[in-house]
């Protein structure tokens, strides 16, 4: 159900925000909201401003400790377990300031350490690339800060890996020019050579080196021979190496700390949560204004504390007009509960809507079950539900949502799968016939493979009794909202043209044909006006509804499909391991090409289930667009806060 809220409005005393918003902060259940009319009214302005916050700054210390943990992460050697329970700490632990500046302090160590590494494994790259620059001049043993004599210069040349120096040597001989070229080294791309040649023959020498691609390099700030360059070099590469090995295992030992940085990384978070409530108060300094949502159901633990805080509040229900504003918080038992994560991947319902996990739980689950249907892979999904459950606490809202609903989908699984008689495919019956050369056929209430016309009525008529149920709901809130005729003229005509027609199906009376006619001209151009407007409602709905509900109730068909489609690849499997004529190649084949199967339906069944409830179902009475429910409270990703 969606739960009912309360719009609250609360004066203050400033010098009382701390110890109210800690009282909030612990009470969970009241969402500030933004009083954007008070901000647009000119005497509300002139008597109050919006209050500034640190929440900047929180956000940077929260970037700065996720990067901390980021680096304990890829440097630590403490291995995170795959389930694993989250530490629960008390509420006066979480918001206590020791725990919060030794894990500050911690952080601005690791990430100052980081940041060295950092420093350091870029000037490693600076000196690889000067020493990769050096190592084609090694032969050379010019000092590189020497460039000639007073009547000569050294030049250091780079040309084309196809330049033919000797070729180069006869055109500086033929034009004579005073010049010596050598080759010092050589790669796939380019050739390396030392010039000598006269001063007032440079300009005449290099117009003909240019013309065979010749170009002029040099080595600044470099003194000394190419060896005793490249020696010092590796010396500070070394060294530089040894420093990073230090950094990072410092890095590593603030593994320990891990824990820590979780605790304060959630803490920030909440600050953050804080920070951000706080922008939306007005104040003139003295006094404290702000709007606020609460659940209604929770409006006298809300109400006692702002008495005691001494705030003068009102709370209200929201109007229609608000209605699109007002938060959307869902509550759902235990069994209707996980569909939430279906919920939010869609979009949540609007306030004056319905919430849908209630009225699609059943159907979601049976579908899963119909085309997952075996009892092996029930069991498997039973099996890891039940493991993640009690071993961890799933992190957040979609795995906490997600094992449940694995678990019932599970149960459906299994029994789909013993009323088709699959278990891991017909492994069973290819493992007793491999053992004992016995056929064994397995009990069924049907086999989809043998009779796969009965599935597809069947997943046919479930198609149908799923719209019908969607278009119930939708007659269900427009009577609710006064709207009788629409829904006799929408839903409730089309119900009857359904049942007609089968009538006229089972008896072969044309009367109910004519009834048919007579209903949809008088129903379908409701609401329009004018002859013209009346037909063209009629042509337009019966066009838009007959193809709409063929195609809706067709959609269905995919149960079908996938349940084949499981049982054959299964069995196919199965088969191939059966061919072995071995016992153990039977079973290893077997059990890895069900896997792969398993993994392939597991989250094939989820979207194809997820596109049966959001477009046939959810289109028949679905209203999206509600705003998520963001209640000041302790956020915690890392920990489990125990109530004291």
């Amino acid at each position: 159900m969606i739960v009912a809220m309360k719009k609250l409005r609360v004066i203050a005393m400033a010098s009382e925000r701390e110890r109210l918003f800690d009282a909030l902060l612990r009470l969970g259940c009241l969402e500030i909201s933004e009083p954007a009319d008070k901000l647009a009214d000119p005497e509300w302005t002139a008597l109050l401003h919006r209050k500034s916050s640190s929440l900047a700054q929180r956000r940077s210390e929260l970037a700065d400790v996720n990067t901390a943990l980021a680096a304990v992460q890829k440097y630590g050697q403490k291995k995170e377990k795959a389930l694993h329970l989250r530490p629960g700490v008390t509420e006066e632990t979480f918001l206590g300031e020791e725990a919060a500046a030794r894990a500050d302090a911690e952080s601005r160590a690791i990430n100052a350490t980081l940041k060295k590494l950092t420093a350091l494994q870029g000037e490693e790259n600076r000196l690889i690339g000067r020493r990769a620059g050096l190592e084609p001049w090694a032969a050379l043993d010019v000092p590189l800060e020497r460039e000639g004599t007073a009547h000569t210069v050294f030049r250091l040349e780079v040309c084309p890996a196809a330049v033919e120096l000797d070729a180069v040597r006869a055109e500086l001989d033929a034009a004579d020019a005073a010049a010596s070229l050598e080759e010092i080294g050589a790669d796939k791309q380019q050739k390396y050579a030392f010039l000598i040649c006269l001063r007032a023959e440079e300009e005449r020498v290099q117009e003909i080196l240019r013309g065979h691609g010749f170009s002029v390099t040099s080595f600044s700030g470099l003194s000394g021979t190419v060896a005793e360059n490249a020696a010092a070099l590796e010396a500070r590469l070394t060294e530089n190496r040894d420093a990073q090995t230090e950094a990072e295992r410092s890095l590593a030992e603030s593994a320990a700390a891990r824990d820590a940085l979780r605790l304060y990384a959630d803490r920030l978070e909440t600050e953050a949560l804080r920070e951000e409530n706080t922008e939306s108060l007005l104040t003139d300094g003295t006094i404290l204004f702000f709007e606020g949502w609460a659940p209604a159901e929770r409006m006298d633990e809300v109400g006692k504390l702002l008495d005691e805080c001494g705030c003068a509040w009102e709370a209200e229900d929201p109007t229609e007009e608000e209605a699109p504003a007002v938060p959307v918080a869902l509550k759902n038992n235990w069994f209707t509960r996980p569909l939430n994560m279906v919920t939010d991947m869609y979009s949540l319902p609007s306030y004056r809507g319905v919430d849908p996990n209630p009225l699609m739980s059943f159907f979601f689950i049976l579908f899963y079950g119909i085309m997952m249907a075996d009892m092996g892979y029930g069991l498997v999904m039973i099996l890891i539900s039940l493991v993640v459950i009690k071993k961890s606490k799933p992190n957040g809202p979609t795995m906490r949502n997600m094992m449940p609903l694995m678990g019932y989908c599970g149960v459906s699984t299994f029994i789909m799968g013993a009323l088709t008689g699959g278990f891991f495919g017909d492994f069973i019956p290819q493992l007793v016939k491999l053992t004992s050369g016995r056929e064994f056929t397995m009990p069924a209430l049907f086999n989809p493979l043998d009779d796969a016309v009965t599935a597809l009525v069947g997943s046919l008529v479930l198609g149908v009794v799923h719209i019908f149920f969607g278009m119930g709901v939708s007659v269900s809130m427009k009577l609710r909202r006064g709207q009788a005729m629409d829904a006799l003229c929408n839903e409730g005509a089309w119900y009857l043209v359904f049942a007609l027609g089968a009538a006229a199906y089972l008896t072969g009376n044309k009367a109910f044909l004519i009834a048919i006619v007579v209903l949809l001209v008088l129903t379908q151009g409701y609401g329009r006006k004018g002859v013209g407007g009346k037909l063209m409602g009629i042509f337009g709905s019966l066009y838009s509804n007959v193809t709409g509900y063929f195609s809706d109730i067709l959609s269905y068909s995919r149960l079908m499909a996938l349940m084949l489609a499981g049982a054959v690849i299964a069995q196919v499997f199965n088969t191939i391991g059966s061919i072995t004529n071995n016992v153990a190649a039977f079973f290893i084949i077997s059990m890895v090409g069900n896997a792969l199967n398993f993994a392939l339906n597991l989250l094939g069944c989820y979207v194809h289930d997820m596109r049966l409830q959001c477009l046939e179902f959810f289109g028949r009475f679905y209203e999206d667009g509600g705003k998520p429910f963001r209640p000041l409270g302790i956020q915690a990703k890392y920990v489990d806060i125990v109530k004291e």
